[in-house]
């Protein structure tokens, strides 16, 4: 499931500024126009097309929106949308079977489908000569799905759903997104529900239920298609009649009318969680999607609580440091939109004292308006952030769903640009106008305290009111089709060749080696310093979280700029800075537009060189930071990331720290500025280090800016050396590690081992034969507890990369009466392919090559898949041509190689942490005789029983 996003809203900021609203005029002056160029047309039974032609690169967007959602289901029959979702990834009449599978032997990336209260859409990217399959494939789904849906696939893919609604409660503040909906929705409202529906009433959902749902919503006149990439509107007239033309349409269903609730008073509804912190929710009803006061109201909450220099983040976590964090936020629905206020705060601090400001610093803006300077900030950030979102043609937020959103939520694939005006002519006034307008009413505050979760109790199922369809208009016809679809899908038979740009390199006067791929498809250069070292996995013993808390400094201020204004300044600029500690080393990185590059460069040489390491920052981050592991720590899935790492290597060895680096909440405390600036001068030096350069430039430009503004840079201090990493053994029995949650309703079951490093010469063999095993959705664990069992809402393993032994895992959620039988399966599904019992077919071989090779011209439509690629031959000593290398390697990868990969896995050697309900799940995960079981507390220490 997703929610909608505003990507018109998203899209009328980020032209703003070029249309006259106020900008540096240096800035203005540069600054590209934005734009996405479409046509579209609709065929005789009412299937609207939108298409875009973008040929950067030989793939085209296939994105689908069905104007169905949650908010059109009866009574008694919640869930149904988000269930057809499901459903309609299970096959259709003339491919049955795993709607996937033709998809992944043709390289599809970005695949997905989502629903929410309005909507229901698929997506995907796929080669452009694959283009026919996938057009086949979304029509055999329209129009023939109803002779592939039987009981057993209606109960198979219940059972995934009811999962997901597991795993959604599971999570902290999990319950609260039912109790809004009741609350704020009166009963009969389109939105008194949730997307995910009730479990009494998908349980009571018949197979009659379910097709007549099919057949009163799917129809093409009820949906809109579009095509973005490398496609001309003549070829997609020509392929969209051919295979959609012939489906009939639906009935013409009416769309529920805007129906806002007006709160008769204010309200606040309190409710305890297992979480860390008290996190409180205020919420507005307000316009509806498609307005131009939704729009004004964007930008409102923008000014309010959208960055560090808004008012609400200044002064409450910035000033007076009350929260850990608060944001203000417009999501808007069909039928109503949503305004709210969202914080989490510090311990021991009163939340009333918390609301009173906030309230306090929401009036004084509606009273007085935002200034001229904060409302220009917000329009040219938000330009930045649409010019970077536009990089992608389709998947979440890609140019395809900011067209098809606009058909569905206004009817005018062209709606941003209306939204562009509204905002390019907002003032001041205007949008405090608007903002009185809708906030200046009663609210609902929701509190969500720590404390015991109590289960939701939901209401039985209710019989649906009697249905009788209707039938189709008149004015809608079908075409003829030449498409004999009993042949099958059609068969793609060639594939794009992948073009990546060429690396080019230089060397700059600091001695800092530059790698530089040119991308010139939108106005943006990225950058990327690797250091050496400075990874998590060089944090003293007793220091854990030094590095990652030291590189989270660095934007933190500047020079001669504090943490606010350096913000402002990157803000202003449509900058994105920040740094960070993977494992084996630190990074730096910056997004600037191109227009901006200079000053942009500026501001990220005084960030690597002139970090301020002030005081009062420290200690702000250091609380945030200290509230993260908590929040970490509640999380279950967060929980059992968290301990592994000391299970697999042991304490005291580099990588045996908790997982990401945060450290612990005692040392965290415990670090002060001396610790930063030895972290500094140890690891952040342009020695050794690579600036990794991607986009819209080239050397002969790129290279005398950055010795400008970086060249002179020595560093300070003396360099450190690299840890050493030491191997580890591997246990000789598996290790069962439990961790108690009471009344959760899923357990998380991670298991995981030691394996070679990434350098090892057979680390491509073993990626691919993991492939096999879990990397896709049709690899077997997830066929076996998803799709089969449906225990769980899916399972992938995967392997980190790292210099030293890495960790492999297959992390996933289970419904919680069935953790042991869940365990069962996957030591017989691991052991059984890494014995040799069960090895890799030869298909099984080629549907993994096949999606690796023939999805990489996808794989790499951004830059940033292309930075980290370069990162990766960098941090490996990789030769330039190392995806040549690779793909020439997974070309002829067999199921010999598989089975020799699939031994560095071993069954029998497993670390299990299993988080749950213990009361539910001891018992049962002794009566397995895994091996030595132990239980663990939340920081991973024993537990002794008393």
């Amino acid at each position: 499931m997703s929610v909608f996003r505003p990507a018109a809203l998203a899209l009328a900021l980020a032209t703003a500024l070029s249309a006259g609203a106020y900008m540096p005029s240096a800035v203005a002056a540069n600054a590209p126009a934005v734009d996405i160029p479409y046509e579209s047309f609709t065929l005789p039974n009412g299937l609207r097309v939108v298409v875009h032609t973008d040929r950067k690169a030989p793939i085209v967007a296939v994105n689908i929106w069905y104007h169905v959602g949650s908010k059109d289901e009866p009574a008694g029959r919640t869930g149904f949308a988000h269930l057809f979702e499901h459903l309609m990834f299970n096959g259709s009449e003339n491919n049955p079977g795993e709607f996937f599978t033709p998809f992944e032997q043709a390289g599809t990336t970005d695949q997905n489908g989502t629903t929410n209260s309005d909507r229901t859409n698929y997506f995907e990217n796929v080669p452009t000569t694959a283009l026919d399959m996938a057009l086949w494939m979304e029509s055999d789904r329209m129009g023939h799905l109803l002779g592939a849906i039987d009981q057993k696939t209606l109960d198979e893919q219940r059972g995934v759903v009811q999962n997901e609604k597991r795993q959604g409660e599971n999570r902290p503040y999990g319950q609260l997104q039912y109790i809004e909906a009741a609350t704020l929705y009166p009963e009969g409202h389109p939105y008194h529900h949730t997307v995910i529906g009730s479990m009494n009433d998908l349980d009571a959902a018949s197979l009659d239920d379910v097709k007549t749902w099919f057949k009163t919503w799917y129809g093409p006149n009820n949906a809109v298609l579009v095509l973005a990439g490398d496609i001309d509107v003549a070829t997609a007239k020509e392929k969209v009649a051919k295979y959609f033309g012939d489906i009939p349409a639906s009935p013409t269903m009416a769309q529920p009318k805007v129906s806002i609730p007006e709160l008769t008073a204010d309200g606040r509804t309190e409710i305890e969680d297992k979480v860390p912190q008290v996190m409180v929710d205020r919420t507005w009803n307000v316009a509806q999607a498609g307005t131009r006061d939704a729009d004004l109201l964007g930008l409102f909450a923008s000014v309010l609580g959208g960055s560090a220099n808004s008012r609400l983040q200044k002064r409450l976590v910035y000033q007076e440091q009350l929260v850990d964090s608060i944001s203000a936020y417009y999501n808007p629905g069909q039928i109503v939109g949503m305004f709210g206020i969202e914080a989490r705060i510090k311990q021991g601090v009163d939340p009333a004292k918390v609301e009173a400001i906030a309230d306090e610093e929401l009036r004084k803006l509606l009273m007085e308006g935002p200034t001229a300077e904060e409302l220009a900030r917000v329009k040219t950030d938000e330009r930045a952030g649409f010019v970077r979102g536009i990089e992608r043609i389709g998947g979440f937020g890609g140019k395809a769903d900011v067209l098809a959103s606009c058909v569905i939520y206004t009817g005018k694939a062209g709606c941003f640009r209306d939204t562009e005006k509204t905002i390019a002519d907002a003032t001041p006034d205007v949008v405090r106008a608007a903002a009185a307008k809708w906030l200046d009413k009663h609210s609902h505050t929701f509190v969500v305290k720590p404390g015991e979760r109590t289960p939701l109790v939901e209401a039985p199922a209710v019989k649906p009111a009697p249905f009788v369809l209707p039938e189709p208009d008149g004015k809608y016809k079908t075409t003829a089709s030449n498409v004999d679809r009993k042949a099958g899908v059609p068969e793609v038979k060639s594939f794009p060749e992948l073009k990546l740009p060429a690396l080019q390199r230089a060397t700059l006067a600091n001695g800092s080696q530059v790698v530089l791929a040119e991308r010139h498809d939108i106005p943006v250069v990225n950058l990327t310093y690797q250091f050496a070292g400075g990874g998590y996995a060089s944090d003293p013993a007793a220091k854990p979280g030094l590095a990652s808390f030291a590189a989270a400094l660095l934007s933190e201020g500047a020079g001669d700029l504090d943490s606010l204004a350096f913000k402002a300044r990157a803000e202003e600029l449509g900058a994105r800075l920040g740094a960070g500690a993977s494992l084996d080393g630190a990074s730096a990185g910056v997004s600037a537009l191109k227009e901006n590059l200079e000053p942009t460069l500026q501001l990220f040489a005084d960030f690597l060189q002139r970090p301020r390491f002030d005081q009062a920052a420290i200690d702000r981050v250091k609380a945030q930071r200290i509230a993260g592991i908590r929040q970490i720590k509640a999380s279950p899935t967060g929980l059992a990331m968290r301990v592994l790492p000391t299970l697999l290597y042991g304490e005291g060895h580099p990588y045996g720290a908790p997982s990401g680096g945060s450290g612990t909440e005692a040392s965290v405390a415990a670090l002060g500025r001396a610790d930063l600036l030895a972290w500094r001068d140890q690891w952040l030096r342009p020695q050794g280090a690579t600036l990794i350069v991607v986009g819209d430039t080239t050397l002969d430009e790129i290279v005398p800016v950055l010795n400008k503004q970086l060249g002179a840079w020595t560093g300070e201090g003396t360099a450190a050396t690299p840890p050493v990493i030491a191997p580890v053994k591997r246990p000789t029995t598996p290790r069962v590690f439990l961790i108690d949650q009471p009344a959760s309703p899923s357990a998380v079951l991670a298991p995981a081992e030691v394996i070679p490093p990434t350098s090892d010469a057979l680390s491509t063999q073993f990626e691919m034969s993991n492939g096999v095993l879990g990397g896709q959705f049709s690899s077997r664990l997830n066929m076996n507890l998803r799709e089969d069992k449906h225990w769980s809402y899916g399972i992938y393993s995967y392997a980190a990369d790292a210099v030293g032994q890495r960790v492999w895992m297959a992390p996933t959620q289970v419904q919680i009466d069935k953790t042991a039988e869940s365990v069962q399966e996957l030591v017989r599904e691991i052991g059984d392919y890494a014995s040799g019992k069960r090895p890799a077919t030869q298909e099984e071989v080629a549907k993994v090559v096949n999606n690796d090779l023939r999805g990489q011209p996808g794989a790499y439509e951004t830059a940033a898949a292309v930075a980290s690629t370069i990162a990766g031959i960098v941090r490996y000593h990789r030769p330039d041509n190392w995806v040549t290398v690779r793909n020439a390697e997974v070309a002829q990868f067999t199921p010999q190689q598989a089975a020799n990969a699939a031994k560095w896995l071993n069954a029998d050697a497993l670390t299990w942490v299993i988080v749950g309900d213990l009361s539910k799940t001891e018992a049962p995960i002794r009566a397995l005789n895994l091996g030595e079981v132990t239980v663990l507390d939340a920081d991973g220490k024993p537990v002794v029983k008393k």
